[in-house]
């Protein structure tokens, strides 16, 4: 069975939903287009866009879990971000001209006792992603079964926040990658290092609530709490769900 794209996804706002999309253009020293091109700043930041800032600057899940069941449709026509949560009503805005009204929408998703967003920051030219180079994070679905195995229920794979998720892989065989150029679709991508994670993937990404040892579980299966991995684009190309995944 060749490997495949089973999935793609951005992130338009760092830490604050998710879209499924269904094709995307690659282009060398970018990241995933319209991933994580905002982030969210907290009062203790000094992130303002004019460079790469390291995950502790901005909001996430990982101190705030209510964020991971946020889902934000991108429109890629009007620059609008459609925000939604179990919790909160729908928020359609303008990401560089609405901000107070984001900023009202997001706070009471956030613990009273953790510093509270105060801006949204967008790096020109590419993603804020958590590595400080331009990276595609890319998940593998049969290691997601194996941790779901551990635990004994199904996890969706939105836990992991990945942009490309591939089937047809045996668990952890991207453990092998590092290093390893790959062509996926028209695109070529060497990959970088394993993605290091955090307690974000223990909340539910449909209530936003932490019901599974994630972290817990690598450990058990591998020794270390790494889970994906990163890569950087050398030759662009589109990506489209169904493309084979290929190890050059």
């Amino acid at each position: 069975m060749i490997p495949s794209v089973a999935a793609l996804h951005r992130h338009p706002i760092k830490s604050h939903g998710r879209q499924r999309v269904q094709s995307a253009d690659l282009e060398v020293g970018g990241t995933f287009p319209w991933d994580r091109r905002w982030a969210v700043a907290h009062e203790k930041s000094q992130a303002d866009g004019s460079a790469w800032a390291p995950p502790a600057e901005f909001s996430r899940c990982a101190v705030s879990p209510s964020l991971m069941a946020i889902e934000a449709v991108f429109n890629d026509d009007s620059g609008r971000i459609l925000l939604s949560h179990p919790e909160r009503p729908d928020l359609a805005f303008d990401p560089d001209g609405d901000q107070d009204a984001f900023l009202e929408w997001v706070r009471p998703l956030t613990p009273t006792r953790r510093a509270a967003p105060v801006r949204l920051v967008r790096l020109e030219g590419r993603g804020m992603t958590d590595t400080d180079f331009p990276s595609i994070s890319l998940m593998n679905l049969a290691s997601n079964e194996a941790v779901g195995q551990i635990l004994g229920r199904e996890l969706s794979a939105e836990r992991w926040r990945a942009n490309i998720h591939v089937s047809g892989l045996t668990a952890w065989e991207e453990g092998d990658w590092i290093g390893r150029r790959m062509r996926i679709g028209g695109a070529e991508l060497v990959v970088r290092e394993p993605i290091v994670r955090c307690r974000a993937t223990e909340a539910n990404p449909q209530t936003g609530e932490r019901d599974a040892e994630t972290l817990a579980a690598l450990d058990t299966l591998c020794g270390r709490k790494e889970f994906g991995v990163y890569a950087e684009i050398v030759a662009p190309g589109t990506v489209s769900v169904s493309d084979p995944v290929v190890l050059l």
